[in-house]
């Protein structure tokens, strides 16, 4: 049967990348998953996410059951030439934010929060007072 599996593309495998029409390469082979889209029991969601890429990671991290491995043997159509596969991307971090040299802004803004409830509640003990001494 193995000689039986027609070879693809990684171009024309990540083509099929919708609910109707999916796609995975899982381990270097190619699953036509699009019948079992409605009854994965993580939903459709997380196999269309696996389009597009080798899926193979996030295959095994999620640890399928024995169950769920002796399934797929009935969605493989083939292979994928592993020569045409990109690549992993490697993470790339953000860029630095830009360094606020002059922090007098923040100083202002900081020493003001702490500032008007202070001042309004020195008033508000200041009409208090006046007002009491006023009725007295």
């Amino acid at each position: 049967m193995a000689s039986d599996l027609k070879q693809f593309v990684f171009d024309d495998v990540s083509k099929h990348n919708k609910t109707k029409d999916c796609w995975l390469i899982i381990d270097g082979k190619v699953y036509d998953v699009t019948p079992f889209m409605e009854d994965h029991p993580g939903g459709d969601e997380v196999l269309l996410a696996a389009t597009g890429k080798d899926a193979t990671d996030d295959f095994e991290d999620v640890g399928h059951s024995d169950d769920a491995r002796a399934m797929m043997h009935k969605y493989l159509i083939g292979n994928v030439d592993k020569a045409t596969v990109p690549t992993k991307r490697q993470y790339v971090a953000p860029a630095d934010r830009v360094y606020n040299q002059d922090k007098t802004q923040d100083f202002v803004i900081k020493i003001l929060q702490f500032l008007v409830p202070l001042v309004i509640l020195g008033l508000a003990f200041a009409v208090r007072s006046y007002t009491k001494e006023k009725s007295a």
